[in-house]
């Protein structure tokens, strides 16, 4: 839940880094709020009928992820940041399955020790001398 709403309080924040646990812990919060909300839209008969919608979600699920939409780029382009990438390697988002999985692979990489352009190691100073 901490990392949750670490990156919900810096909501628009692209500049400096985020680690693997900030970013996954995060990542698994939002698809565990989303399950729920899509649970939440079918059984209150909120969901789109099939083929009928705009969406292939209901609307309370729409609703979240717009919410969510600027905070989980903004800490996907800080785990970029901490592999010492640019920003722009979420354009991959747009190249269907492949460029998906390339940022999984990314994003999933160990950041770099120490401090890189982008800014201070975002580990804790015992861990980010460790291998982890």
């Amino acid at each position: 839940m901490r990392w949750y709403l670490t990156v919900l309080t810096k909501y628009a924040v692209f500049r400096g880094r985020a680690g693997r646990e900030e970013f996954w812990f995060f990542t698994l919060a939002n698809l565990i709020v989303s399950v729920l909300l899509a649970v939440a839209d079918r059984l209150t008969g909120a969901d789109w009928p099939a083929g009928v919608g705009p969406l292939p979600i209901g609307p309370i699920e729409g609703v979240y992820t717009v919410l969510v939409l600027l905070p989980t780029l903004a800490v996907t382009v800080r785990r970029l940041h901490d592999t010492d990438r640019s920003g722009a390697w979420l354009l991959l988002y747009l190249v269907p399955v492949i460029g998906w999985l390339v940022l999984l692979v990314l994003n999933a990489q160990a950041g770099t020790r120490g401090d890189n352009k982008y800014g201070p190691d975002p580990r804790p100073a015992g861990l980010a001398a460790s291998t982890l």
